[in-house]
């Protein structure tokens, strides 16, 4: 299954009672991406309230793993109207972080929350994206005399080549789109190749 993902990295930013919200938006792939990230933001703005995000990895239809963090803001007001907008965006491997600057007007809860689904919704609507698909890893063992054709097959299935190890046979690890695994298996089949492929 394909899906969308950001294309690149994106900022918005919106005035509410005097409060800065500077939203980001990027592609991160797994929670320590993330936290890198996160990590970079803060250093990017010492100065700021409160950092606070959230992300959504996988699939947005079946999300793998997703997270949210409120850096000091009361619990469940910033970090989960983020993920709540992403959650109806339809955009996987994703994260927002919001960059807050107080200013000196208290919004209240509802007010806080409001805010930062503003916020991320801001970033969303000028987040370029970009289709992600779905990958397979495969492993096929061949004869030396195979390997040029098995190549061959890998181009046609879209697929990319991570290395190759060479030892009796040949042994290549593949990543291949999940949608052309049967056809690919079945040109190895017809060549005698053998395939493994890793859980």
């Amino acid at each position: 299954m394909a899906y969308a993902v950001p294309a690149e990295l994106t900022r918005a930013e919106i005035e509410i009672k005097k409060s800065r919200f500077i939203a980001y938006a990027q592609q991160v792939e797994t929670r320590e991406q993330g936290m890198k990230w996160l990590a970079e933001i803060k250093q990017q703005y010492p100065d700021a309230r409160h950092h606070c995000w959230a992300y959504l990895i996988g699939n947005p239809s079946c999300a793998s793993n997703a997270g949210m963090g409120d850096d000091g803001e009361p619990s469940g007001t910033a970090g989960k109207p983020i993920l709540n907008v992403l959650q109806h965006k339809g955009v996987g491997d994703i994260m927002v972080i919001v960059v807050r600057y107080f200013g000196g007007i208290k919004l209240g809860a509802g007010g806080l929350t409001r805010a930062y689904g503003q916020a991320a919704q801001a970033v969303m609507e000028v987040l370029p994206i970009t289709e992600q698909v779905e990958m397979t890893a495969i492993d096929v063992t061949c004869d030396f005399a195979l390997e040029k054709q098995v190549r061959h097959f890998i181009d046609e299935g879209e697929g990319k080549l991570d290395s190759v190890d060479y030892s009796n046979q040949v042994t290549l690890h593949i990543q291949l789109p999940t949608l052309n695994i049967d056809i690919f298996c079945q040109h190895l089949e017809q060549n005698r190749c053998s395939y493994h492929i890793p859980l």
